[in-house]
């Protein structure tokens, strides 16, 4: 399996899958690695495509560093992985935290970044949490019936073999991660990099209680320029999981209607 370095180091490792022209990159978000894109990687068409899927530090089989969690140094993670499979231009497909990183890039090196599609996407200024919740978020590491808790909260039609798929890749990633990176996505605070944007963009919204609609036509369609959204009734929190198929045919749809010229 690839790996490369990030800037202080630490082993990231990431998978590549098909070998065209076009290279999309799938960033994964908080408590997960790169594993939750299997389903949806099964049923996209890769005609054309090069998908290249990391697994974020500490998650998977990269690095488990102490520190490097800051939303920036997540960012430069990612870029780190682009540089190292020598993409100059690609498209980003980002899920909940992993929706900040790719606006990140997208907003920091634009002329590299052809597309973004951000599933259920934590908005550039943050998501705060009341307290309960994040206590349970941040101190869910080692165990497995809070990540079970989480995930009935963010899920509404997780199969039970998914439910448990989702767990046990959870409970694979550092205790570090889990704490370092909550803090950095529930703070945000990068919302005026995001005028900087000009890749075509798409946001799904589904029936995801933390994240609804209205709030990310709001939170993140109005401040990214000529961002559209996508609205997949039924599943919560985890589309690529929940509904793969659907949320395969809509990334496919918009990978086709924004070919890079």
């Amino acid at each position: 399996m690839p790996t490369t370095s990030a800037k202080d180091g630490t082993s990231l490792h990431y998978r590549v899958v098909g070998e065209g022209p076009r290279t999309v990159i799938l960033v994964h978000g908080w408590m997960v690695s790169g594993a939750v894109w299997d389903a949806l990687v099964e049923r996209l068409d890769l005609t054309g495509l090069r998908l290249v899927i990391p697994d974020m530090r500490g998650s998977g089989q990269s690095g488990r560093p102490d520190g490097g969690f800051s939303l920036e140094s997540l960012a430069h993670d990612v870029l780190a992985v682009a540089d190292a499979v020598d993409a100059r231009r690609f498209t980003l497909v980002g899920h909940s935290m992993g929706g900040q990183l790719v606006k990140w890039v997208a907003a920091e090196v634009p002329a590299r970044v052809e597309g973004l599609v951000l599933l259920n996407t934590v908005p550039a200024a943050g998501l705060p949490l009341p307290p309960d919740a994040a206590g349970l978020f941040r101190t869910s590491a080692d165990s497995r019936e809070k990540k079970q808790t989480i995930l009935g909260l963010a899920c509404k039609q997780l199969s039970p073999e998914a439910l448990e798929a989702l767990v046990k890749d959870s409970m694979g990633v550092s205790p570090a991660a889990i704490e370092h990176v909550f803090d950095a996505w529930t703070a945000g605070g990068f919302a005026d990099k995001l005028a900087s944007i000009t890749a075509p963009t798409l946001v799904l919204a589904t029936d995801d209680a933390f994240l609804p609609a209205a709030f990310l036509r709001e939170a993140v369609v109005s401040r990214i320029r000529g961002a559209r959204l996508s609205y997949l009734p039924g599943p919560g929190h985890y589309p690529q999981v929940e509904r793969p198929a659907e949320t395969a045919a809509l990334v496919s749809a918009f990978l086709a209607g924004s070919q890079p010229a």
